[in-house]
């Protein structure tokens, strides 16, 4: 990226005059400083677009600048300026906040090409912080359908929370939008500019887990060619979501359970605490206190989640929300893929809430999603609409409906059940309608005690409607 008419500040006590006449010979603007005092004096009431710090400054160091011009003025990049005997320091305050360096005897090729890419950088900042915005317009708790008493409680919640620093266990059953209430908490709070992450725990290896989460340093491993961050660095100064959290090995509580109490790790194969200030959002579709009892689960990391609970319900309890929640969806749908207009028959409205939806919101999206893309004209009747979608029982074994005061674990039971009748019990095909791993999923089989072999073939019969 060109570099002509940037405004650079360098703070060199020594050397200054020659770096600045070859800055300005480049086509930049350059205020010089000799200390450190001047130069944030200087920052304070003047814009840059990038500083440049000698390596050997006294008193706080070149370390000690960095930080302050981070914690004090707006300038966005920080360069070091370091001799060839020098450049090992300089490299080591890269970790202090620097952004890159340049070695002395400057090169003019050199030193347009690091500017350039610091700018690139730049810029690309600030297009995440547009997106970021963009983020936060489309996650404001008003776009929340919420007709039903269930959802606008949800709502209410995440209004009172979104402010909070603590921690927020969100519960519920697979596919009811558990991520899409954090994204809102996190884009309605004042960390909504900074990121947000999600990460889901029952999809990642043991062996990888905890190199995901808080990183790695070089070695640590075979693999392990360079450091990397963790997605709690990554997250820094936002929030990071947790799914699937009861799915973490007891190793890897252990660590997020610190992180939770001093807000500090070690990365794998580390020696230095690594600071971050995160929020930290889990969910889960499990019945956490049952894997507590099986001691899958640290009951102190338990207590440290749950500071707040949200229970998000499932479709079938919020029936009042479907029109709108499926307009909604449609339209998103019809953006997503170019198409035209579509609308739902109100047939196929009474058709949608008829249908008990076991893999709830994500199932609607994926029947709606089909059906907009196959069905050629405008309207969507309630015939278009997909045969496990009209028929009398339950897409799996037949039976009633989940009793009133049914627990979680009853309820998950069955929806297992179902997903596994509905892919004649294909393991593999019904984790992926759950969302699950495979090895989830066999767990709760046996958990469950649920006989895949009795179940196959206990499709229910397809029952037409009119449109």
């Amino acid at each position: 990226m060109p570099v002509h008419g940037q405004q650079i500040l360098l703070i060199d006590p020594v050397q200054r005059f020659d770096v600045e006449l070859m800055l300005r010979d480049l086509g930049l603007e350059v205020r010089s400083v000799a200390s450190v005092a001047a130069a944030l004096d200087l920052a304070a009431r003047e814009d840059f677009d990038m500083a440049l710090v000698d390596v050997g400054l006294a008193a706080d160091g070149a370390e000690g600048i960095v930080a302050k011009l981070r914690a004090r003025t707006s300038v966005p990049s920080v360069l070091v300026l370091a001799g060839e005997d020098s450049v090992r320091r300089a490299i080591r305050i890269l970790d202090h906040g620097a952004d890159d360096y340049l070695v002395r005897p400057l090169d003019r090729a050199e030193v347009m090409a690091r500017l350039g890419r610091i700018l690139e950088w730049q810029h690309a900042d600030d297009r995440a912080l547009l997106f970021q915005r963009e983020l936060s317009r489309k996650y404001l708790v008003g776009n929340l359908v919420s007709q039903s008493e269930g959802m606008r409680r949800v709502r209410d919640q995440i209004l009172q929370v979104a402010a909070a620093r603590s921690n927020v266990l969100i519960l519920g059953e697979s596919g009811v939008g558990k991520e899409l209430v954090a994204k809102a908490i996190h884009y309605n709070s004042a960390r909504r500019e900074s990121p947000f992450i999600a990460i889901n725990c029952s999809a990642i290896p043991v062996s990888l887990i905890e190199s995901e989460l808080f990183g790695h340093e070089r070695g640590a491993f075979t693999g392990a060619v360079g450091r990397q961050k963790g997605k709690f660095e990554l997250a820094e100064g936002g929030t990071i979501f947790l799914d699937e959290v009861g799915e973490m090995d007891l190793r890897t509580q252990a660590k997020l359970l610190r992180v939770l109490e001093e807000r500090e790790f070690m990365r794998v194969g580390g020696g230095r605490e690594v600071r971050v200030d995160v929020r930290v959002l889990a969910a889960t579709n499990s019945e956490l206190e049952d894997l507590i009892r099986r001691g899958r689960l640290r009951e102190d990391l338990y207590f440290r989640l749950k500071v707040i609970t949200i229970r998000v319900p499932p479709l079938r309890e919020r029936q009042e929300d479907i029109p709108e929640l499926a307009r909604t969806l449609l339209e998103q749908i019809r953006r997503d893929n170019g198409l035209r207009p579509r609308r739902l028959t109100a047939r196929a409205i009474r058709a949608l809430q008829r249908y008990p939806w076991p893999g709830n919101v994500r199932e609607l999206k994926n029947v709606l999603e089909s059906t907009a893309i196959t069905r050629e004209g405008e309207i969507i009747r309630a015939t278009d609409l997909p045969a496990t979608v009209l028929t009398d029982e339950r897409p799996g074994v037949p039976g009633p409906p989940p009793r009133a005061g049914a627990t979680m674990r009853e309820m998950e039971r069955q929806l297992i059940r179902r997903t596994l009748a509905r892919h004649d019990g294909n393991r593999t095909h019904a984790a992926r309608t759950l969302h699950i791993g495979v090895r989830t999923l066999q767990r709760k089989i046996k958990h469950y005690g649920i006989r895949v072999a009795a179940i196959r073939g206990r499709r229910p019969a397809v029952v037409r409607t009119d449109s």
